[in-house]
């Protein structure tokens, strides 16, 4: 009887072992679950490229959709393509509001709701940067603050001039994979 019991644990133990890590069984079919779809998504996301069309314009804009990634932002750039900048993208609708923390080029912003909708644009440009005896507290308080206005789930930053030249503005439309963008967010 010993011995069938360890049979049976022997092959229960390379039935779980056969079934693919971090999947999960329902229906006989096996599927990846949430978090971890979740988590390559943002992987690929983080440093990744989303192509946006803007007015009949393309840009290839890199994604910031994890916390570090967006509170560094295009800070410390020297220049920014004209097709190229970032797009900011968060987990749920709120107000945002950004600054120009450590950015050395004026850059345009484009705030979008979770609908498309542009809610506010803004030439922002550079602020001095932190002083030598500046606390980052004094820093951040300095600076000012570019709104969304209303409640907003992109932002997307360009080289300044983009906004005028392309002609966009509160009340246009943005098609972005909402969906998917959101699925990238943490």
């Amino acid at each position: 009887m010993l011995a069938g019991a360890a049979l049976l644990a022997i092959i229960a133990a390379v039935i779980v072992t056969t079934v693919p890590g971090g999947c999960e069984r329902r229906g006989g079919i096996a599927t990846t679950s949430d978090e971890e779809t979740k988590n390559e998504l943002t992987r690929r996301a983080v440093g990744g490229i989303e192509v946006v069309t803007i007015n009949g314009v393309t840009y290839n804009l890199e994604l910031a959709a994890d916390n570090p990634t967006r509170m560094k932002g295009l800070g410390g750039r020297s220049h920014i393509d004209e097709h190229g900048g970032m797009l900011f993208v968060f987990r749920v609708p709120n107000r945002l509001n950004f600054v120009m923390r450590d950015c050395l080029v004026p850059i345009d912003i484009i705030f979008v709701d979770g609908t498309g909708l542009v809610t506010a644009t803004y030439t922002m440009p550079p602020e001095a940067p932190q002083g030598e005896t500046e606390t980052d507290l004094l820093y951040e308080n300095r600076l000012k603050r570019y709104s969304s206005k209303f409640t907003a789930q992109f932002a997307i930053e360009l080289q300044a001039g983009q906004i005028e030249k392309i002609g966009v503005k509160p009340g246009d439309k943005i098609n972005l994979d909402i969906v998917r963008l959101q699925n990238l967010s943490r």
